[in-house]
């Protein structure tokens, strides 16, 4: 019988904590996919913006990981975990109050600065509550813990999609017109939809930030456990350490990958859902499949977190990799629903990467673990660089998603998914390099015990 199956997955005196901690999980997760169909939507409201331009919901959103991730690792190393989940709350809850006055102003840039802002906070919650998962019970069960916990995160995912359809998508009214009714409305006409609309994609992220103030009233009152860690190393040391980690740098790089994939894939699928509109003269609504790529996501979680029990994370990691990377050629080669089949199928194998490429690249690691959290969190960058990468390739031909036929019957929008192929053949890789390891170090150790 394996150690994993005796040990409970979350120490007893620590589940309540870990309820509330997973809380944030699926907070993050409301913001994350809330916030995806914007690139879509801004573009409708604002029909002046590129492809690239609309693109930069995404980067002003994910780059706030980048910025913050470090700065709040610091500070839990000075202060605790508690104070970082306080802070990373109070700065979500204020980025979500500006899209108020951004509103109010019209001003995209403003948007993507409220946008910046709340990724600020997300960057304090993500460094803080993927390590203090992990500390939240036996470290033999640790990457199956946070597989659990990471398991409510499309839960937030879906209820954020929901709120963006019924709340935002089906009440813009520039969603109602034709490109040319739309052109032929008169100025006054176009300032006031436009006001309307802008007003409209602000009420569910005002109503988030409320909702988040609420949260942060329960963890002030909450009583966090202290790590096991109290003898702090220098920072110096702890970043010697995990520069001649290989294992820790190579997952730094996965997870770049693997969130630019993630992100991709779940922006792009209502580019990809609207061409086949037009191509085939459907009327599908991409929001529903995005959806349905949610369920498959959680499902996904659910399954890869009890196939741990029994079986090595980086062996699960490598064959999750090697199906992501199959459905992302169907999402490229077939046109139709085929091809739309097989975008939403890769969110089942991108399921458990996250939370499984970050148990891995923190195995075995002590006080240095608060670093190279916020080096994890960093790599979230990956969402920021990609999706403009991706919306690049759909201005190719023009503003359209099928301008330009790639080897004469692929449309750009179905050969913009080349880039969450390369992403997941990344991640795949560092699943085999890691099982490889796994099982090399299991040897020695076998090896060992016999001498």
């Amino acid at each position: 019988m394996s150690l994993s199956k005796k040990i409970s997955v979350v120490s007893k005196e620590y589940v309540f904590q870990f309820v509330i901690i997973t809380i944030l999980f699926a907070l993050w997760g409301i913001a994350n996919d809330l916030t995806t169909p914007m690139v879509s939507t801004f573009k409708k409201v604002m029909p002046e913006l590129t492809n690239v331009q609309a693109s930069l919901v995404q980067f002003a959103f994910y780059f706030g990981y980048f910025f913050m991730a470090l700065p709040a690792a610091l500070f839990i190393r000075k202060y605790s975990y508690k104070s970082g989940i306080i802070v990373g709350l109070i700065l979500y809850a204020t980025g979500a109050f500006l899209f108020y006055p951004a509103a109010h102003y019209q001003s995209y840039n403003f948007f993507l600065v409220s946008l910046w802002v709340i990724t600020c906070g997300l960057a304090f919650l993500e460094t803080t509550s993927n390590p203090l998962i992990l500390f939240l019970g036996n470290k033999e069960t640790a990457t199956q813990r946070l597989n659990l916990a990471q398991a409510f995160n499309p839960i937030g995912a879906i209820t954020g999609l929901v709120m963006a359809q019924f709340l935002v998508i089906k009440e813009i009214k520039s969603d109602d017109y034709s490109t040319e009714a739309f052109n032929a409305l008169s100025s006054t006409e176009l300032a006031s939809i436009r006001e309307n609309d802008l007003g409209i994609i602000s009420i569910p992220y005002i109503g988030l930030g409320l909702f988040v103030l609420v949260i942060l009233v329960i963890i002030c009152l909450t009583k966090m456990p202290k790590t096991a860690h109290e003898d702090k190393m220098s920072i110096g040391e702890s970043f010697k350490k995990l520069l001649a980690n290989r294992n820790y740098k190579h997952g730094v790089i996965a997870q770049a990958f693997y969130v630019g994939a993630q992100i991709m894939c779940w922006t792009f699928i209502f580019q990809y859902v609207d061409n086949i509109n037009k191509t085939f003269g459907l009327e599908l609504t991409a929001t529903y499949y995005n959806i349905g790529a949610m369920l498959l996501f959680l499902s996904g979680r659910w399954v890869g977190t009890a196939l741990m029990k029994n079986t090595n994370p980086s062996k699960i990691l490598m064959y999750f990799g090697f199906g992501g990377v199959f459905c992302a050629a169907g999402a490229i080669v077939f046109q139709g629903i085929p091809g739309l089949i097989s975008l939403i199928s890769i969110s089942i194998f991108m399921s458990i990467m996250f939370p499984t490429i970050y148990g891995i690249a923190l195995k075995d690691m002590a006080d240095e673990a608060k670093i190279g959290s916020a080096g994890l969190v960093m790599a979230i960058v990956g969402g920021a660089l990609m999706p403009v990468l991706q919306g690049s390739i759909l201005d190719w031909g023009g503003s359209g998603f099928s301008d330009v036929q790639i080897l004469g019957f692929i449309p750009e929008v179905n050969f913009s998914f080349i880039l969450p192929l390369i992403c997941l053949a990344v991640v795949t890789h560092y699943g085999y390099a890691t099982y490889k390891l796994s099982v090399k170090q299991k040897k020695t150790k076998n090896i060992l015990v016999t001498e």
